[in-house]
């Protein structure tokens, strides 16, 4: 029934793209069966697959980065409160910096280097993982600490079995959102300040007026990120709250 259902909503969505492509016209926007043909057009000469490799390759970098350095700055403030105060107005200060900013600021510093944009990169996804693990460790279990401490668990026993079970469900959170924003972000640095990538390839694009690749290379490269979300991050987030009472 759900697939089913799948199926249906988008051949509406593929209805309501043709129909807009006749009121609209071809230049403003290509049909399904265009953007269809660019694709295989990209794919065949091999743009298609280098530039999608080379954005993933930096959507995985930058996740992996900010995911673990967010995991630990989040861990610590979240259990010392010294850590808390300190690091709390940087957070502020990043979650309310323009993403735009951040990256003209990597590039003009840094210069238009592969460093510079994933570190801007990084630097948009940190503060959200830091306060999403920072409330996770703020809601353990501190009779599960002092248990730990009876039986004088080692601190690496005392992370594996006690503090990163709790934490799991928050850490899938802050993958889930962290992903989403990461890859949009990485096609805005491409567009920007790099040789190559999908975000590259749109911005050539853009200068020609050519919406049909624009769609080519943004449908496929979002079709390959819910590929990854459907199997991947939603899989180790159904694991990771696997404890959890479903509802009835």
């Amino acid at each position: 029934m759900n697939l089913m259902l799948r199926l249906a909503s988008i051949a509406l969505l593929l209805a309501v793209w043709f129909v807009g492509s006749r009121l609209a016209g071809p230049r403003l926007l290509p049909g399904p069966q265009a953007v269809g043909l660019a694709i295989v057009a990209e794919a065949r000469s091999g743009a298609l697959a280098f530039n999608l490799g080379v954005t993933l390759a930096r959507v995985a970098a930058a996740f992996s980065i900010a995911m673990v350095l967010g995991t630990v700055i989040g861990l610590a403030m979240g259990r010392v409160t010294a850590a808390d105060r300190i690091g709390d107005p940087w957070l502020v200060l990043l979650l309310n910096l323009p993403a735009l900013v951040i990256i003209v600021l990597a590039y003009i510093w840094a210069g238009l280097t592969e460093t510079a944009a994933l570190g801007a990169v990084v630097l948009n996804k940190l503060p959200l993982a830091t306060v999403t693990v920072r409330e996770g460790a703020r809601a353990l279990d501190r009779n599960l600490d002092e248990m730990a401490a009876v039986f004088r668990m080692s601190r690496w026993k005392r992370l594996r079995h006690v503090v990163l079970p709790q934490l799991s469900p928050y850490l899938a959170a802050a993958a889930r959102s962290g992903l989403s924003l990461v890859w949009k972000i990485v096609l805005i640095v491409e567009l920007l300040g790099r040789p190559n990538g999908v975000g590259f390839e749109i911005g050539v694009a853009f200068q020609l007026f050519d919406v049909t690749r624009i769609l080519a290379y943004a449908l496929a490269f979002v079709a390959v990120m819910l590929a990854i979300e459907t199997f991947l991050v939603q899989p180790f987030e159904r694991y990771a709250s696997r404890w959890r009472p479903r509802a009835a």
